[in-house]
């Protein structure tokens, strides 16, 4: 699109369809197939050539598409956005347990793997296969690779209120769906369309920003840990305070640059610039009581006795260059027991960044959603514009959430569309 602000006009000539969706991902699939079921005249947009090529690289290409564990009535838990309530209403009437049976009808196996979270047996490719089916079921049509040049608003006199010019010719439409997705993973068509759509229409933006993303540091600060890359241990993390702290209990990984696994990925949804981390990297264990118990009966130095708990390389680079962690335990004073456990449970490291956009799994921010329906994802700025997915202010956590959200902001999308037909 390369032109900005709204303008009113007629229709003209343009076909007329009651559902035009930008974005053929996981959320406009959906969304075009729920309501092309439902009798609306619907098309498709996407500049890409391939279709949903995030759905295809999640989960490993095993698709994690969503998770059992999800709560519509506590959804602040598990979703993040200025507005933590917003989401509710989607999350509730469209489920985890509704399209696990979309996935039973079209014969799909799927697993557990970790915390609620759901795999499809036959690879991402299959789920992708699932949201075409249910496309074609609903005679959708979809324009691929099509680039959007410019969108005008209507004076719905004859119940058009868009209209899209691209590069197959201008289009008119009664409902503007736009599913474009966030910024993360340029490489596979991420761009800032939906956002400079929402400007346009007059809707104020949540500043977006990398999340579910890895953390870097500071060279100098991170030269110790290098050596580490490829390491991998079960921790606690937190960051932040009051409303806005997270704190995940989940598997870490040491990079070349910084942090990542699970557990960093989920923190970095909540972590802020300047904000600390608080690592414990022996959860659940009390290692003050442990090292004062085993002090009277063994001469085995610190160092050593720290490889029972951690990963030797781990224990090998925390005691480096510290000569009170060199002697037996026996010969070692309490209080500087009650150091070691605090470094190692309460270690204290500040990021310098983030891996950026390139390796974020998803967009934290997106369209503010107090100018939106929570009912039915519509403008409250414009009659007939609708945001869902992933473009809206709403980032669920690593583990399916956020493929929910993309069904179910899709499906109260399309209920609400065509039921205004």
């Amino acid at each position: 699109m390369n032109r900005a602000g709204s303008t009113h006009g007629i229709a003209g000539t343009s076909p007329l369809w009651d559902v035009v969706v930008l974005g053929a991902g996981a959320a406009g699939l959906f969304c075009a197939g729920q309501a092309g079921q439902r009798g609306a005249r619907v098309l498709v947009i996407d500049h890409a050539v391939a279709v949903a090529e995030k759905v295809r690289i999640s989960g490993g290409g095993r698709c994690n598409f969503t998770n059992r564990d999800l709560d519509p009535a506590q959804s602040h838990r598990h979703f993040i956005s200025q507005n933590p309530q917003f989401c509710r209403s989607a999350l509730s009437r469209y489920t985890p347990a509704h399209f696990i049976g979309l996935m039973e009808r079209h014969r799909l196996g799927y697993h557990e793997k970790h915390k609620g979270q759901l795999f499809c047996n036959e690879g991402s490719g299959a789920i992708i296969e699932l949201l075409l089916d249910e496309c074609a079921q609903g005679h959708v049509e979809r324009w691929q690779p099509c680039g959007l040049r410019a969108v005008t608003s209507l004076d719905g006199a004859d119940g058009a209120r868009f209209q899209l010019e691209t590069d197959r010719g201008p289009v008119s439409t009664r409902h503007l769906v736009v599913a474009t997705g966030g910024l993360s993973i340029p490489k596979i068509g991420a761009t800032d369309l939906g956002y400079r759509l929402a400007r346009q229409f007059g809707h104020k933006i949540v500043e977006p920003r990398p999340a579910l993303v890895p953390l870097t540091f500071a060279a100098t600060t991170w030269q110790p840990f290098v050596g580490l890359a490829g390491l991998a241990l079960p921790v606690t993390v937190r960051t932040g305070q009051g409303k806005d702290a997270g704190q995940f209990q989940e598997d870490l990984l040491f990079t070349h640059r910084g942090l990542s696994g699970p557990a960093i990925l989920q923190i970095s949804s909540y972590w802020q610039p300047g904000e600390p981390l608080q690592l414990d990297l022996l959860p659940g264990v009390d290692l003050v009581a442990a090292l004062l118990a085993l002090k009277p009966g063994t001469r085995k130095l610190v160092q050593t006795v720290l490889g029972d708990w951690l990963p030797e390389r781990l224990a090998q680079v925390w005691a480096a260059g510290r000569e009170e962690w060199a002697r037996p335990l026996n010969d070692t004073p309490d209080r500087l027991l009650r150091t070691l456990a605090a470094s190692l449970q309460a270690w204290q490291l500040l990021p310098d960044g983030t891996e950026g956009f390139r390796k974020a799994e998803v967009t934290r921010g997106g369209v503010d959603t107090r100018d939106l329906s929570s009912q039915s994802m519509e403008s409250r700025q414009q009659p007939g514009l609708h945001f869902i997915g992933e473009v809206v202010d709403v980032t669920g956590w690593l583990g399916g959430y956020n493929f929910q959200w993309a069904w179910a902001s899709a499906y109260a999308c399309a209920l609400a569309m065509t039921a205004q037909r």
